[in-house]
């Protein structure tokens, strides 16, 4: 059951967030229930999806890694039809769970996936940051990782929320193993 209601948004931040994403998802909604929060979530959001320097799809790789992860079925649902529209492949989407040892990743998407995973899990060793660095400068560790960071701690609000899927999204496949 969902913790706070869904909210109303104020009139310049309705309009604001239909500018940058249309109808507005439910987490929106509940966390509009701190005007404040919302509106400088919705920016940083922002930032990370349209003003980057990495590809889309390897962004919705990281997306869909911490989800996988942290066990969000929201995020996991919200992320899959844009990570297939980013041009994210079936194939990848089925071996994620498996990527170190899978065939479907590259180099870059594994690094981003290393970069994913130890982000999502609390510690960044040096033996990732090396990983990492081998394919990607320090503008896109920066921002490969503040993208895991940022989607890690949508994870845990939509937890601590409980936010509902919506309806349309419920029909997801494939859908995250059980606990």
């Amino acid at each position: 059951m969902q913790r706070v209601p869904m909210a109303e948004f104020e009139p310049a931040l309705k309009k604001r967030l239909e500018e940058l994403w249309g109808t507005p998802p439910n987490l929106y909604r509940a966390l509009a229930n701190h005007p404040t929060v919302i509106a400088a979530w919705s920016e940083f959001a922002r930032a990370l999806r349209h003003d980057t320097r990495t590809p889309r799809s390897l962004r919705e790789l990281v997306i869909l890694r911490g989800a996988q992860l942290m066990h969000s079925e929201y995020e996991w649902a919200q992320h899959l039809a844009m990570a297939r529209k980013a041009g994210v492949r079936e194939a990848q989407i089925h071996a994620l769970a498996g990527w170190r040892s899978s065939g479907e990743f590259d180099a870059r998407e594994k690094a981003a996936l290393a970069i994913a995973e130890a982000v999502t899990q609390g510690h960044v060793s040096d033996a990732v940051y090396a990983e990492v660095s081998r394919v990607f400068g320090h503008a896109e560790f920066v921002e490969l990782a503040t993208v895991a960071s940022f989607y890690a701690m949508v994870g845990r609000m939509l937890d601590a929320m409980r936010v509902e899927l919506e309806p349309e999204m419920r029909g997801h496949s494939p859908k995250l193993p059980a606990r």
